[in-house]
């Protein structure tokens, strides 16, 4: 069982009270409890069985301008006292920086939202084997398939986030996820390809059959790739392929890369850096939404925030210390963002495969080819190439690149989109990118 909010709370109460003691003019703690239990499976046999259980607190002390943090896992008093008096100690030999301090008491949550975060259902050991059991029989149906890992693991967590301005707030959160990896084989080539399902709530996870199977076709469509030549060509991305590119402009809005100048995006407010039509959201409190939040790591509440409009970029992604830097409010994003995701596009999917008589299908990427700095962009990938909007033939073995100011200039988007993640996209088409080949 996690530890209750009574639990929690205590603790962080008991810190603040000695910090303020040992001389810090203002602190924060947080104290959280997690439990996870994994199953997993190889080749439809048991592989391993492991549960954790981490109970951790991380205290920030202030004097002024002065600041410094320590973490532990050890909650018991004594111990808290020893590291309450280091961490004091040693923030009063800490530089001033004048941009140090808690968030603005009128910013903070003033309530903890219902979102439906947690579902209290436990699922015994075997209830997983079985589940897995079931996957993986469905994943090795074709011969094609030569070997199978697949997991189920559930994870509980609870925590208190408090300060000493008189926030004091916490929630349990629950996942369930499940994933399945294949390799599949042929006379060409060994392929491997995955698929998972990851939820707050039990029942809202994929079937094990459904899983095995998706992830075994999708590794089979893979065999036998071959080689294409260097173009210039459409790119469409795959969903969980967009999602990333989402994900690289959420690092580049973010106010520590805008506030120390090494973002592409710097100073581009209220400029269009998208296509017409584009609009991209952070919603917080999407029920059950696996980033939803009531307020961000500093407390600060949390509101939807319209990054993009019709193309034009509105915010940045704003936490206390670097929005001081920049002169701005935090919009409760430290730690980052909740739900992202890019608005439905106004074409389906099959439309969009044949806007054009040519194009690639991007299902993987390889390496991490962004450049914050300067925009550029570049990785390996593999996917299909796509003729007339009909899928053709397997592809790897190439790259593909281009410059985030002139790609998300050229975006069209499908109106696919799915709640799966916390960062989500339809499918995504990109005109003009550079493709280098055999």
């Amino acid at each position: 069982m996690i530890k209750d909010q009574e639990y929690l709370e205590q603790k962080s109460s008991f810190c603040l009270d000695l910090a303020k003691k040992f001389g810090a003019s203002d602190a924060s703690v947080i104290v959280s409890n997690s439990i996870s239990e994994t199953v997993n499976f190889r080749n439809q046999k048991l592989d391993e069985s492991n549960r954790s259980d981490n109970l951790a607190i991380g205290i920030t002390t202030y004097i002024g301008k002065k600041k410094s943090s320590i973490s532990s896992s050890n909650l018991l008093d004594d111990n808290l006292k020893i590291l309450i008096k280091k961490c004091v100690e040693t923030t009063k030999n800490t530089p001033e920086d004048e941009f140090n301090s808690l968030p603005d008491k009128d910013l903070l949550a003033k309530e903890t939202k219902n979102l439906n975060l947690y579902d209290d259902t436990h699922i015994k050991n075997d209830i997983k084997i079985e589940y897995l059991t079931r996957l993986e029989a469905e994943a090795s149906k074709e011969k094609k398939i030569i070997n199978t890992e697949s997991s189920f693991t559930e994870d509980k967590s609870n925590f208190i986030l408090a300060n000493s301005d008189g926030f004091c707030k916490g929630y349990k959160t629950s996942s369930f996820t499940a994933s399945s990896v294949t390799v599949a084989k042929d006379d060409k080539s060994m392929e491997r390809d995955y698929e998972y399902t990851s939820k707050c709530h039990l029942k809202d996870i994929k079937n094990a059959e459904e899983l095995g199977k998706i992830s075994a076709e999708q590794t089979i469509k893979k065999l036998s790739p071959k080689k294409i030549g260097s173009d210039k060509i459409p790119i469409i991305f795959d969903k969980r392929i967009a999602k990333g590119i989402l994900s690289t402009f959420a690092s580049a809005i973010s106010s520590s890369a805008i506030s120390r100048g090494t973002s592409f995006l710097k100073d581009k407010i209220n400029q269009k850096i998208f296509s017409n039509g584009l609009n991209i959201f952070d919603k917080p409190d999407i029920l059950k939404g696996l980033g939803s939040k009531s307020f961000d790591s500093e407390g600060v509440k949390t509101e939807t925030l319209r990054l993009v409009e019709d193309g034009v970029l509105k915010n940045y992604l704003i936490d206390t210390y670097n929005g001081k830097k920049l002169n701005l409010k935090s919009n409760g994003r430290c730690g980052g963002t909740s739900n992202l995701y890019f608005d439905n596009g106004k074409i389906s999917l099959k439309d969009l495969l044949n806007l054009n008589s040519k194009c690639l299908y991007i299902t993987e990427t390889i390496g991490h080819g962004s450049n914050l700095v300067t925009g550029d962009y570049s990785v390996g990938a593999t996917g299909f190439l796509i003729e007339n909007g009909e899928f053709k033939f397997p592809i790897n073995e190439i790259t593909i690149a281009g410059n985030f100011k002139d790609m998300f200039k050229n975006i069209t988007l499908a109106n696919d989109l799915e709640f799966k993640y916390s960062t989500n996209s339809p499918t995504m088409m990109i005109e003009g990118m550079v493709v280098a080949g055999k």
